[in-house]
């Protein structure tokens, strides 16, 4: 409280003149006093039914995470997760979000190219809701009706609005996941 005090003077006037307030200014902190010494960690949960991929592409999970983002990842067998941590030789103080998300996009059911995508691009979101979350009444055969107007005649639907919106989707059980851009 004694900081704020000090970091905003006002100035008492005569009635007609406003009251001026001074704002403290923070200047940009570099890179080398944002990057800790204690390395951080991340764990990214993978659904059962996602281990059979997640073993056919652990090599092209791998790569990219430990050669181009410095990071070291491993696949915790016991807890089923996979576990990412900064080394000394990280760079990028976000690699190890980028990573996190990388790792969970490929978890949700995204094609490893377009996971890959959220290593390469800063300006690529990952966002997940359930269609219960839209329409809250939905339930039983309508909810499926729902779900199956989404996705279209052999995904045909689900691809448009895809191609239209520069997205990638997928619909898993009620859930559906956006990977994209806020444009």
């Amino acid at each position: 409280q004694r900081r704020v005090r000090e970091a905003v003077v006002s100035t008492q006037s005569t009635g007609d003149e406003d009251v001026s307030v001074k704002k403290p200014s923070f200047p940009p902190i570099s890179a080398e006093k944002l990057k800790s010494d204690k390395s951080e960690f991340r764990k990214v949960p993978i659904p059962p039914h996602r281990f059979t991929p997640l073993k056919e592409h652990w090599m092209k999970i791998y790569t990219p995470v430990v050669e181009h983002l410095k990071l070291q990842i491993r696949f915790n067998v016991k807890t089923r997760n996979v576990e990412l941590k900064t080394s000394p030789e990280t760079a990028d103080v976000g690699s190890i979000q980028k990573a996190a998300d990388f790792v969970r996009a490929f978890a949700l059911g995204f094609d490893l190219e377009d996971c890959l995508a959220l290593i390469r691009l800063d300006d690529l979101f990952l966002e997940s809701f359930e269609i219960a979350d839209v329409k809250t009444t939905l339930k039983g055969d309508h909810l499926a009706r729902a779900i199956g107007r989404i996705a279209g005649k052999g995904g045909r639907t689900k691809y448009t609005i895809e191609n239209v919106t520069k997205t990638r989707i997928v619909l898993a059980d009620s859930k559906i996941h956006i990977l994209g851009s806020f444009q």
